[in-house]
């Protein structure tokens, strides 16, 4: 245990300067920040539509929720996988890493986990934003009523469908990023591999949930309907989840492997 805390404490410090790890804080800032503005300086048309507080927050969570489940979380995770293992790429360090007195199992899975860590930080900052966002904007313009209703539930749940879904995607793209050490390969893969999960959910073939680069866009899909309110509180382990989960393990399993055969003598 002390080996991979360790490994984990050495992953921040040899990342924390890097695009991968400021993306997971500033991304979440950014975009949230930007869509409350649109929504603040369109606060006339929203308020001709008479919406209830919950109706509000419908129209001000689902614009963060859909961008970033169906376009950015995708090509996040498949980017974090990429910066993760890429450190050690660029600087010719797998020799090194594994003739350090630790346990290599121990190096490995701090090193998975630690893309998993930045993926929490990143989704849990969406939704602590859109919170907080909405609620800033109840106090610069009251009629939106956003106070009247608490979409936490709401939050919890999606932003934790959307991070179990990422885990799929992400250890595959951990993988391919063990094997390929450029940078055209795993991210070119992980592009076609997200756009046919999204034509496939979009498209409702019937196979779709057992392409784990769909299930963020499946998520979003039945999260926001068509009654222009906040869906109750659905069951989190569905069958994409299920899947996404299965592959993580499976996939950490096999990158274990291939790295374990790696010359470090």
């Amino acid at each position: 245990m002390r080996s991979f805390f360790i490994s984990l404490k050495s992953e921040f410090y040899k990342s924390r300067k890097s695009l991968a790890f400021w993306a997971s804080i500033l991304l979440p800032l950014i975009i949230c920040g930007l869509l409350t503005v649109g929504f603040y300086t369109s606060s006339e048309k929203i308020l001709k539509m008479n919406y209830p507080a919950e109706g509000i927050w419908y129209q001000f969570l689902r614009q963060p929720i859909s961008l970033m489940g169906m376009l950015i979380l995708p090509f996040y995770v498949i980017f974090m996988a990429f910066s993760v293992n890429n450190i050690e790429h660029k600087n010719d360090t797998w020799k090194m890493l594994f003739s350090q007195p630790l346990n290599k199992f121990s190096i490995y899975a701090a090193k998975f986990l630690y893309g998993i860590i930045l993926i929490f930080i990143c989704l849990f900052l969406f939704a602590a934003f859109g919170l907080f966002f909405g609620l800033i904007l109840s106090k610069l313009i009251p009629a939106f009523k956003f106070q009247d209703y608490s979409p936490i539930n709401f939050l919890w749940v999606v932003y934790l469908k959307l991070f179990l879904s990422a885990l799929g995607i992400y250890s595959i793209q951990f993988i391919l990023s063990l094997i390929w050490a450029d940078f055209l390969k795993p991210m070119g893969i992980g592009f076609v591999l997200t756009i046919v999960g999204l034509i496939t959910i979009l498209t409702r073939w019937e196979y779709a949930i057992y392409i784990p680069y769909g299930s963020p866009t499946d998520i979003v899909s039945s999260a926001f309907g068509t009654e222009k309110i906040l869906s109750p509180p659905f069951p989190i382990f569905i069958e994409s989840i299920w899947v996404s989960l299965i592959c993580s393990i499976v996939s950490f399993i096999a990158g274990y492997y291939i790295l374990s055969q790696r010359n470090i003598k």
